[in-house]
């Protein structure tokens, strides 16, 4: 079964959110965009908690989901939350998961109410993985308020889930590194639409887009001018380009990761002179703000 949305449409006041937002979801799918631009509305549209101002849904079955909020109830245990929503889940199976994952006896014997921030999530996360008859799978943000070793952890269990799920999953995240190890396509949403939809590697090695090449991490951009289809003018580095594929007339930017930069060394094209204006230490790199000439612009 598919999720089908077609035409989709949200405005906030003055404000549009979706704007005729139209989108298949026909195998598990991760949605990625920047903070703000329609993603947890889109979902709550699709769980039927909000109303779209036109357009169609089709194909959410039985939902399961875990929202940005934790959303537990405060007064009953961490295993109390997963069974409550009677999914064929024992209280004896609602205690081995969360064992798994770390809780000890006195903490399950807590109310959700004094629980930590990371106890609460695990909780919520669970709560919708095992849920055992549900035909559509959504999650937003689902590792949120999580410590790096603990995210992993879920990570593996969230993969193995998608892996056995017989139904339709979609995963809203920002996050580009859980986005590549959970998904093979990936969906980036911009302007409250589907700003572009392939494969995960084509995504991160090649984005043809500003928006994607901005979410999987490419931190320096340039406006952009046509030369011909093997060059481009860099306008706010001051430089010429060579590059490696045809480029149309219609370029308006350019990107260049951060791993593609090296010392010139001598060379003469590709070359982009500027200054140091700060050293950062990070924990595994240095980081280096630079500026070209008088631009304003620093990368």
């Amino acid at each position: 079964m598919s999720i089908v949305i077609t035409d989709l449409c949200k405005s906030f006041g003055s404000t549009p959110v979706l704007q005729r937002f139209t989108w298949t979801v026909d195998r598990p799918m991760v949605l990625m965009g920047r903070s703000g631009c329609g993603k947890t509305t889109l979902l709550r549209i699709l769980l039927g908690l909000e109303s779209a101002d036109s357009g169609t849904v089709t194909g959410v079955e039985t939902p399961a989901a875990v929202f940005q909020e934790d959303r537990l109830c405060p007064q009953l245990t961490a295993a109390a939350n997963l069974t409550l929503t009677g999914h064929g889940l024992t209280p004896q199976d609602a205690e081995r998961e969360l064992r798994a994952l770390g809780f000890t006896d006195a903490e399950l014997a807590l109310p959700a109410a004094r629980l930590s921030g990371g106890q609460k999530r695990r909780a919520a996360l669970l709560r919708a993985l095992l849920c055992r008859d549900a035909k559509t799978l959504l999650l937003d943000e689902p590792f949120s308020a999580l410590d790096s070793f603990l995210r992993w952890e879920l990570e593996q269990e969230l993969m193995k889930v998608l892996g056995e799920f017989e139904g339709t999953s979609l995963l809203v995240s920002h996050n580009r590194d859980e986005v590549y190890r959970i998904s093979d396509h990936i969906s980036v949403m911009a302007d409250g639409h589907v700003d572009c939809f392939d494969e995960k590697k084509r995504i991160f090695e090649d984005p043809y887009t500003y928006q994607s090449a901005l979410l999987t991490g490419c931190k320096n951009f340039s406006r952009a001018e046509y030369i011909d289809e093997s060059h481009v003018l860099a306008s706010d580095w001051n430089s010429a380009l060579r590059v490696t594929r045809p480029v149309s007339g219609g370029v308006k930017y350019i990107g260049l990761r951060t791993h593609y930069m090296h010392p010139s060394m001598g060379q003469r094209e590709n070359v982009i002179v500027c200054d140091v204006l700060q050293a950062i230490e990070d924990l595994h790199e240095m980081i280096l703000l630079l500026q070209c000439g008088d631009s304003d612009s620093s990368y």
